[in-house]
């Protein structure tokens, strides 16, 4: 049931594409359709007109197929004409090993890039404004020796938001969050924070997102029980706007993901092998409620919901895969090739997009899970040299002027 269930949804993401493309097509005028290389009139495919060919190309559900033809396919999968393809979002800093005796840990330059599976290569995203303030936030600090600072960002309605870090003075480095749209290529930023902090939870639901808990400068009970959502659909992004209080101040205690699933979002407080507790945020209803045990017990590393709808965790000291079954309220174990539980171990950061997990883990590799094939395939994909991963977004390709 669940491949046919991927299969169906792919089938459709294709039609919607296509249709897509036709009423570009209908909208844009024979002129506009035709293309050229050097002066020289060019169609994609002999015989046909250039918005009929798109369309058919379109259907091709691998774009690295059609850039591997020729070079008019080539660039028609990076133009505008061509509904974008997913590509793998990253959040990096500079490697570096742990200090010698004696000396200060140095704070590492933040690199966002993207992995094009067509070209095979990681492509930097373009740098932001200088005033949005991506360069205050730091990953190292001189006073936590074996401690690396969280910086979070979560994706959603296709775009990448850095929301939450801290900054050298270790108080929130983020006001107003940091916004990228791959399709623009550019940078904005959003509506201030009503109270900027760190060491929250950070997660989206249906477009929105949502910043919980966590601290500010100082501790404070009022920041610990809060939570505020900014809705990335509505292109007036007016404000953020606060919502029912959290029920107790346990969800303060480190930076943890608040994973979108079924209209709700699920919080645990803690990482690791401490005890933990869990928290249902319902975002129809703005209310809470506490987790099942059931549920809680699968959190043994990092968990993500496949299109909001199946959730998938990876025990970090197993690299174990498991899948929750929401009917009978437990995990099971989702098997893959043999070995591959071994690049699976110390599980950090997951995500979870068209039948495929994105890992991070805690040596730095970024490794890739297809649970729809049985048993799971997985590979690692080549990170950029002297650079270690902190999180992977799936989000639609960059554009690419100088493919157009």
């Amino acid at each position: 049931m669940k491949k046919i269930k991927y299969e169906h949804t792919e089938r459709e993401a294709i039609l919607k594409r296509s249709a897509s493309m036709a009423t570009a097509a209908a909208r844009s005028t024979p002129a506009k359709r035709r293309r050229t290389d050097d002066g020289k009139q060019i169609v994609l495919i002999d015989g046909l007109p250039d918005h009929i060919s798109e369309i058919c190309l379109s259907l091709v559900f691998r774009p690295s197929l059609l850039a591997a033809v020729c070079t008019r396919w080539r660039r028609l999968v990076y133009s505008p004409e061509f509904p974008p393809f997913s590509s793998l979002y990253a959040l990096f800093v500079a490697s570096s090993s742990d200090p010698a005796p004696g000396f200060r840990r140095v704070n590492s330059a933040i690199r966002l890039m993207c992995f094009d599976p067509v070209s095979s290569k990681w492509d930097p995203l373009p740098p932001p404004p200088p005033e949005l303030p991506l360069n205050r936030i730091i990953y190292r600090h001189p006073s936590y020796i074996s401690f690396n600072l969280p910086i979070q960002c979560v994706s959603a309605s296709g775009k990448l938001v850095i929301i939450a870090g801290s900054n050298q003075e270790l108080s929130p480095a983020i006001s107003h969050p940091l916004i990228f749209d791959p399709i623009s290529s550019a940078w904005t930023s959003g509506p201030p924070i009503g109270t900027p902090r760190r060491w929250c939870a950070t997660g989206a639901c249906g477009g929105v997102i949502y910043i919980a808990s966590g601290m500010s400068s100082q501790f404070s009970s009022t920041v610990a029980k809060s939570i505020e959502k900014l809705d990335l659909t509505d292109h007036n992004r007016s404000n953020w706007e606060k919502l029912r209080e959290m029920r107790d101040l346990r969800f303060s205690r480190e930076a943890i993901d608040a994973v979108g699933w079924r209209r709700k979002l699920l919080m645990v407080n803690v990482k690791g092998d401490a005890v933990k507790e869990g928290a249902i945020y319902d975002v129809v209803n703005d209310d809470w409620e506490a987790m099942p045990e059931e549920m809680v017990a699968g959190w043994r590393g990092p968990v993500a919901a496949m299109e909001e709808e199946t959730l998938y965790s990876v025990d970090e000291k197993k690299g174990t895969v498991r899948i929750y079954d929401a009917d009978n309220r437990e995990w099971r174990e989702v098997a893959v090739v043999e070995g591959g539980e071994e690049l699976l171990k110390g599980a950090q950061q997951i995500t979870a997009v068209a039948g495929k997990l994105s890992i991070i883990t805690v040596d730095g590799r970024i490794v890739m899970v297809d649970v729809m094939t049985e048993p799971a395939k997985i590979w690692t994909v080549e990170k950029p040299q002297g650079l270690e991963p902190v999180s992977v977004h799936v989000l639609p390709r960059m554009s690419r002027p100088d493919f157009s």
